[in-house]
């Protein structure tokens, strides 16, 4: 099970949290690297996603980069130059941090703002939903370096887009822009991008507003559908939804509903 230790958002150094309206917004600033991804970068974005799991009263979490250029431009190159086979895998071990995004038990959706490419495309795909700005650019170019993507690229993008699409990113390393993506689904909506933040925050607030229990629970039973077979993910499905009935949550939801009015959801 993937853990999340907290850490005071004062003590990161690349990572800035803030909290309104039960959504935390956790924005990689490392800007004049174009958001690049260090060990660092890894360590205080695991200790933000536990701050805000077990410090903060949010329910749903925006991910993205600071200024304007950068969302994620991919992996520290510097860090390649001498790294041996071994300590490679060890920075890619599972779960890595692609790993903790997608488990995270709080709904995560990526605000794309300028360059997604290599680890950062593969972050993105990590989030649960991915909102992108027009001027947004995704891709997987490790192959431009004689390596292939590290981070899950092969494998969630071909789930997103297709084999044949995933095969012509990753065998070309070449770059999208946001309507390219958006079209072969790699992006669930695009906007101006003066308006990226506001339809974030508009979309993590509607999810914000449900049981935190039962977004938990979609997630894990939506994450199933890729990893399991038709009956596996049916049965996993079948015991999540079970589980809720065991819920305070589930029975305000109901009698809710039946009283006509909106549920006061509490995460019990």
């Amino acid at each position: 099970m993937t853990t999340y230790p907290p850490a005071d958002p004062e003590t990161l150094e690349t990572i800035d949290v803030s909290v309104a309206d039960r959504v935390a917004t956790v924005t990689i600033d490392r800007r004049e690297k174009r958001n690049s991804l260090t060990q660092q970068v890894k360590e205080d974005l695991r200790a933000a996603l536990g701050h805000v799991r077990e410090d903060t009263d949010a329910r749903a979490v925006i991910l993205t980069g600071a200024g304007e250029k950068s969302f994620v431009s991919g992996a520290n190159i510097d860090d390649f130059e001498g790294r041996s086979v071994h300590e490679q895998r060890e920075v890619l071990s599972i779960p890595a941090i692609y790993e903790d995004v997608e488990r995270f038990p709080l709904p995560v959706i990526a605000a794309i703002n300028g360059f997604a490419l290599g680890g950062g495309c593969e972050m993105a795909m990590a989030c649960d939903v991915r909102v992108a700005a027009e001027s947004a650019k995704f891709g997987q170019p490790e192959i431009n370096l004689g390596i292939i993507p590290g981070g899950g690229g092969t494998q969630r993008l071909r789930r997103l887009v297709g084999e044949g699409m995933t095969m012509d990113l990753v065998l070309t390393g070449r770059v999208i822009d946001a309507a390219e993506a958006d079209e072969i689904g790699l992006a669930d909506h695009v906007v101006p991008d003066d308006d990226l933040y506001e339809k974030a925050e508009e979309l993590a607030g509607q999810m914000a507003e449900k049981s935190p229990i039962a977004l938990q629970y979609a997630k894990e039973a939506v994450l199933a559908s890729s990893r399991e077979g038709l009956d596996e993910g049916r049965r996993t499905e079948v015991d999540l939804i079970a589980a809720l009935f065991d819920t305070e949550d589930q029975s305000e939801g109901v009698s809710a509903f039946l009283e006509n009015r909106d549920p006061e959801f509490t995460g019990q």
